[in-house]
């Protein structure tokens, strides 16, 4: 459930910083920080670190392999018949 925000002004905010700061981080609940009534600055607290995650290996049986996925697929390639670029103006000539 998400803690309700606190709208002060910038001020305010000046004059009592660093014991915000420690609100803050102890509440959890946001301060909006105005200027002649708009919001310009919003102090959040930091979400805490993920823990951190292997890269290599992380997707080991994710996926499943469906026939042979090297052999040939019977699809004929114009590089096969010398054919070394196929664009638009195949008819020029």
């Amino acid at each position: 459930m998400p803690k309700t925000e606190i709208s002060m002004p910038a001020g305010e905010f000046k004059a009592r910083c660093l014991k915000l700061m420690d609100q803050v981080q102890i509440t959890g609940r946001p301060i909006v920080i105005t200027k002649r009534g708009r919001p310009v600055a919003k102090l959040v607290p930091v979400e805490e670190a993920t823990k951190f995650r292997e890269i290599f290996g992380c997707m080991k049986g994710s996926i499943e392999i469906l026939g042979d996925i090297v052999g040939p697929t019977g699809e004929e390639w114009h590089a096969e018949k010398g054919i070394l670029y196929v664009g638009d103006d195949d008819d020029e000539g």
